[in-house]
């Protein structure tokens, strides 16, 4: 089968204005309590896009580590190259996609760094050997081969032998993007889906809308 005879006939739940929530959190919120409800494996894996100054755009696999009243949070190394674009343009995107579901959600929005008391509980929560390898890779940088990150390992379980919970590095933590788009996506038949876009306004309220498929 050539990729252009590759289809999918989608046959979701409809979505329609008159029955969503008034905020796109709390839309989101329950979307993704459905995708775990439905035992998606990771439910929380997004694709996040960012742009440098120039304007060419990168985008790459994260996790959803959390969703506050105000945005979504992740994070990763301050020095990587999404840490680095961010750093000149906050301006970012995130795409959810749920084919079990047949749905997508896509927010763009700002981003900014979270609390250090914030990162650090992150940080300390995670397995050992997580916090060992945040503090060994250069993320995003050229390496000669595997063994300069191995041996970067041994290095922190030296220095850190004795710590059950390693400090935060001060080139990691989390960001939060604080959207003023929102978009869901339902899939239905003969490709006339479902797509209700949430759109921050001015006086910080959210306008609704239907759009064509």
């Amino acid at each position: 089968m050539s990729i252009a005879d590759m289809r999918e006939e989608y046959s979701g739940q409809p979505l329609d204005i008159s029955h969503i929530s008034d905020h796109p959190i709390k839309q989101f919120e329950t979307w993704f309590q459905e995708a775990q409800n439905s035992e998606i494996i990771e439910p929380n894996v997004m694709t996040f896009a960012t742009s440098a100054i120039d304007g060419k755009p990168s985008a790459r696999i994260l996790l959803l580590k959390g969703i506050q009243d105000d945005g979504f949070v992740f994070f990763t190394n301050y020095n990587s190259r999404k840490g680095r674009e961010l750093a000149l343009n906050p301006n970012a995107a995130i795409v959810f996609c749920w084919l079990e579901l047949s749905r997508q959600v896509r927010i763009e929005g700002i981003v900014k760094k979270v609390s250090e008391k914030e990162s650090e509980s992150y940080f300390q929560s995670r397995p050992r050997g997580s916090q060992v390898g945040a503090w060994a890779s250069p993320q995003s940088r050229v390496v000669i081969d595997r063994d300069v990150l191995e041996k970067k390992v041994d290095e922190i379980e030296k220095e850190f032998a004795n710590e059950e919970k390693l400090p935060l590095p001060r080139f990691w933590g989390g960001y939060k993007l604080m959207p003023s788009i929102i978009e869901f996506w339902q899939g239905r038949t003969n490709r006339l889906h479902d797509r209700i876009r949430y759109s921050r306004q001015s006086d910080k309220k959210w306008k609704i809308e239907r759009l064509a498929p």
